[in-house]
């Protein structure tokens, strides 16, 4: 393979396009990304980067280490390649130009240019892409053959060439042997630019290919200010776009952990990469020793990673606990407090759909690790190779005892039994239906219920990778037949439902109505504040329902808001040391229980709650309605193209933004998306989420009328 070097022209035609350079766009300056992109084909000391012999701010702004050659007159891009003409001399290879102006250029089409001029044993080869409206750029002239014929500037069009949509992109890979000699021989007729360098290699006949770009981003050039906005708007588009991670296979954490598609992001691969990173931030903290606990739930690989995960961990002298079968995410949180070990770990994708997986992690104490120490399992492990990674057979650690089974069922069921009432279900005589989606809730949950002889069944219990073919989500279109069979029975007391890893519940009153999540947090708060006397705040995040900081305010306690999260909301907790956290998704757990969601634990609280008033659903909605008043909470969702991601807050800017529906702004908040605060109670969020490529629109308002007004007018802001 010939080897190549690369110039990059960055003297600019005049003083404005040189600061222009220099201006920050995303986390790099214009030119920086520039070299980021030619650097992942072109080795940095093979780089020529041509300045401006009397501006210094480039090589300032770059630094040390690089080949920088001046051009002492602005006489055009071929000449700017010509200063460079000694850097160049005598190399046998292929030279990549690339203009600094040009930052949106994908790294994928460097490469793809460069692969075909290899593979085409090309001379010379140009970058175009295809435009609808292609302005001031030269067009691409092919043949019937569909080869490149020449190149038409946009001020030589004529009757023939007008309908060209194809331009010159302005990338280009030259042998060597014939770039210097060539520019020389245009600069004698006083011809100074690259695009009439193509011309002529191809008029010559010299081998030539090109590389199209479908990107249309990729032409945006950076000349104006108002050029740069625009750039600047397509590389936030670009950071949010939700192919990323199919694009790199990179493993990101997301607000609960990591999850990708399976055969995508997900891959025994990736699984052992992150588990090396795991181990290596375990040996750097010396904890290494306190072995790790790990599980799996239902899904397809999950299996398969907890055994490739043991190996790693084992290999890297760190011993393992797998919990056997498929075990419910609440479990796995209350092993790593309970075993005493560094980490807990649990195979799964949540509630999200079948051809997803991941891997949620758990620290010493149970809770979710913040950002910043997720950000440093996930860097780390993007860096390693599979030749980085360090794994013990899975037979030969079992037999050192590297590796062994620990089954702490009985134990998580002893630890929910020793919080709830056991002994008042027993005396209540509660029929309930559970709905575990396919999931892993049915055994402990199953054995919970059993113990306090309540009378139970479960539907949806078996073992099915698919989930009936849906995401096992307990929402209420997912709980069809649970809602069905109570509402034909009129036996059941009460029917409940978990997510496919049964840290998330739902529940049905006894008529077969959807409770909503925020209701069932009010009923639970109202419940341990007031019947189980446990005095202190409440914690929510911010999509979750007011009406808990109205119940807090009647209780003479604290409400306290969170990003999105459970992470953040036990965070909260722990630092107020408040009763109750819970998320409207569905997610809650209690003070003294473990510091993360649990659905297991919080089905056998509710049954205990029924038990114990001797009160049904309804009643008990009614008396905190009666305490507190109403708000009607409404949620949506939809498709988040990149372009969302730039025009949802540019339309949403606080600074212009003073009316909602007919109702003035209170404030804007911007902690987690945008929330919008009204009058009343009312409110409006928009949020992108953390997981999937779609923005949640959530509504809070007195009532169901005004509720649906923001809905909508929440849906035409997006839309417009």
């Amino acid at each position: 393979m010939r080897p190549t070097k690369a110039v990059v022209l960055a003297a600019g035609h005049d003083q404005a396009t040189r600061e222009l350079l220099l201006k920050p766009l995303g986390n790099a300056t214009v030119i920086e990304l520039v070299l980021a992109n030619v650097t992942t084909v072109v080795s940095p000391a093979d780089v020529v980067i041509v300045v401006d012999e009397h501006d210094d701010s480039v090589r300032h702004t770059v630094g040390p280490g690089w080949t920088y050659v001046p051009q002492s007159v602005q006489a055009g891009t071929g000449d700017a390649v010509r200063c460079a003409r000694f850097e160049l001399e005598g190399f046998a290879g292929d030279v990549l130009i690339a203009y600094g102006d040009t930052p949106l250029l994908r790294a994928d089409s460097l490469k793809g240019l460069l692969n075909r001029h290899r593979l085409k044993q090309a001379r010379f080869s140009l970058l175009s892409a295809r435009l609808e409206q292609p302005g001031h750029y030269g067009r691409i002239v092919r043949d019937d053959a569909g080869a490149l014929a020449g190149i038409v500037e946009s001020t030589d069009l004529d009757d023939g060439t007008t309908a060209l949509k194809e331009i010159n992109v302005g990338a280009y890979v030259v042998a060597n042997e014939l770039l210097v000699g060539q520019l020389d021989l245009m600069a004698q007729t006083g011809e100074h630019r690259l695009t009439e360098l193509a011309k002529r290699l191809i008029n010559q006949g010299v081998p030539t290919s090109s590389y199209v770009t479908t990107d249309t981003d990729e032409v945006q050039g950076i000349n104006t200010a108002a050029e740069l906005r625009a750039a600047s708007d397509i590389v936030l588009k670009r950071l949010f776009a939700p192919h990323r991670e199919v694009e790199t296979g990179e493993i990101a954490f997301g607000t609960g952990g990591w999850r990708a598609r399976i055969g995508e992001g997900f891959t025994l691969h990736n699984v052992r990469r992150l588990c090396q990173a795991i181990a290596n931030a375990a040996t750097r903290a010396g904890v290494e020793q306190k072995g790790v606990v790990i599980g799996g739930d239902r899904r397809f690989l999950s299996a398969e990673s907890v055994r490739c995960a043991a190996e790693v961990f084992a290999g890297n002298n760190i011993p393992v606990m797998i919990l056997p079968d498929d075990v419910p995410t609440p479990l796995v949180t209350f092993a790593a407090p309970f075993l005493s070990a560094a980490y807990s770990l649990v195979f799964t994708a949540s509630h999200n759909p079948p051809q997803w997986n991941g891997l949620k992690v758990f620290r010493a104490d149970g809770s979710l690790p913040l950002d910043e120490e997720t950000d440093r399992y996930s860097a780390e492990a993007n860096s390693l190779s599979s030749s980085d990674v360090i794994a013990l057979e899975y037979d030969t650690a079992v037999a050192s005892g590297m590796i062994s089974i620990r089954d702490i069922t009985n134990d998580y069921v002893d630890a929910i039994e020793q919080i709830v009432d056991v002994e008042a279900i027993r005396a209540a005589g509660l029929r309930v239906i559970v709905d575990p989606m396919y999931g892993t809730s049915q055994l402990t949950l199953g054995m919970i219920l059993s113990d306090a002889r309540a009378r139970v069944q479960f539907i949806h219990e078996r073992h099915n990778p698919l989930f009936g073919g849906r995401s096992p989500a307990p929402d209420p279109e997912a709980l069809s037949m649970l809602i069905e069979t109570i509402k034909a029975s009129g036996r059941y007391s009460l029917g409940m439902a978990t997510d496919g890893d049964a840290d998330r519940i739902a529940i049905v009153d006894e008529h077969g109505e959807y409770i909503s999540t925020n209701d069932l947090l009010l009923l639970i708060y109202w419940y341990m504040h007031e019947e189980r006397g446990e005095r202190g705040g409440v914690v929510r995040n911010l999509a979750t329902t007011s009406l808990l900081d109205r119940l807090a305010e009647s209780f003479g306690e604290q409400a306290y808001e969170t990003p999105v999260g459970f992470k953040f909301v036990t965070a909260a907790m722990l630092e107020h040391d408040c009763v109750l956290g819970g998320e409207s998704s569905g997610g809650l757990t209690i003070r003294g229980h473990i510091l993360g969601k649990d659905g297991v634990f919080a089905c056998a609280l509710v049954v205990e709650m029924l038990a114990r008033t001797k009160k049904s659903i309804t009643e008990l909605r009614q008396l905190i309605w009666n305490r507190v008043g109403r708000l009607y909470s409404l949620e949506t969702s939809v498709p988040a193209t990149p372009q969302m991601r730039v025009e949802v807050p540019r339309r949403l800017d606080p600074a212009k933004l003073s009316e909602v529906a007919g109702e003035p702004v209170l404030r804007i908040d911007s902690m987690d998306g945008i929330k919008i605060h009204l009058p009343g109670d009312s409110w409006v969020l928009l949020r992108f989420s953390g997981t999937e490529p779609v923005l949640r629109i959530f509504v809070e308002a007195p009532t169901a009328e005004r509720a649906e007004e923001l809905l909508s007018w929440a849906n035409r802001a997006v839309a417009a």
